[in-house]
């Protein structure tokens, strides 16, 4: 697909696809790395993960309850963080997340976020209601609107690692304008919202969407599900972005991120988002929560 064609494709509906984007070898080496790092969680080995009940942070590990989410895969302290550094910050990914953004260069690369989204490891199941990810769902169409025609100055994924994932659920076009009266009404968890589209991805498929978009996420108990979920900001989001970021708890690690495993050109890459992102840290201050619940 033509780079100009995903990022109209983004801009029209809100998400794009784009299929089969890791080499075989790649996927296997992110499966093993996923399901070892979602061991470590469910040991209580590593505790910054999402739990279920709870839809937005902060977070907290609670023995004997279930995890829907693993965070902070590119924390130099968890096994496994050089393979998922070298897929954060490698060409696959931030090639097309920088047409997204603009187009725009290395240069203008914020790292951002880095997490593992997995089917409830108690075997529940467990559903997000509908929301947009930086707006509260008190907020007046006024007060959408006036979000919404700021520049989105982010690129969003999800990456599957397994066939069959259909876990997100959006409303094609719904972040370039305020709810209507009915989805204002609906119920958080509404299975029926109009124009609802469930996002199938097969392993190694990646969706890109607007985080602002009206979207929920469905968690199976019964079906595997290993799917990276990543950002990178643009350097001109600013405080706009610092709180989505920064209210995950990442600033308290990522000075000492380890990228002595990639690549020369990966490594200038990596080092130069690292120093925008903590520049943007020092600068936000306390930047609280988007959402809570």
């Amino acid at each position: 697909m033509p780079t100009s064609t995903l990022r109209t494709q983004l801009e029209k509906d809100g998400f794009v696809i784009l299929r089969s984007i890791l080499s075989p070898e790649q996927l296997t080496s992110l499966r093993g790395a996923a399901q070892r790092t979602v061991d470590l969680a469910q040991a209580g080995s590593w505790r910054h993960v999402r739990t279920v009940g709870k839809q937005f942070p902060p977070w907290t590990w609670e023995a004997g309850v279930g995890i829907w989410g693993v965070q902070h895969l590119l924390n130099p302290s968890l096994p496994d963080s050089p393979i998922f550094t070298e897929s954060y910050f490698g060409d696959e990914v931030l090639g097309a997340a920088k047409e997204l953004l603009g187009p725009c260069s290395d240069d203008e690369l914020v790292m951002e976020l880095y997490n593992l989204l997995v089917r409830p490891t108690d075997g529940s199941n467990f559903e997000l209601r509908w929301h947009r990810d930086d707006i509260s769902a008190d907020a007046s169409a006024d007060e959408e609107l006036k979000r919404l025609r700021e520049p989105a100055w982010h690129a969003q994924w999800n990456m599957a690692l397994c066939d069959g994932d259909e876990s997100l659920i959006v409303v094609p076009g719904s972040h370039k304008r305020a709810r209507t009266e009915r989805e204002r009404a609906a119920d958080p968890f509404d299975p029926n919202m109009p124009e609802q589209l469930i996002v199938r991805l097969d392993a190694g498929d990646v969706v890109f969407y607007n985080n602002n978009i009206l979207h929920r996420g469905r968690y199976d108990g019964s079906r595997e599900r290993l799917s990276l979920h990543g950002s990178v900001g643009h350097v001109a989001g600013g405080r706009l972005r610092a709180r989505n970021v920064l209210q995950h708890g990442v600033g308290n690690w990522v000075d000492s991120c380890d990228f002595s495993n990639l690549g020369e050109h990966q490594k200038a890459r990596a080092e130069g988002m690292r120093a925008r992102l903590v520049k943007l840290g020092r600068e936000s201050g306390d930047v609280g929560y988007s959402l809570t619940g």
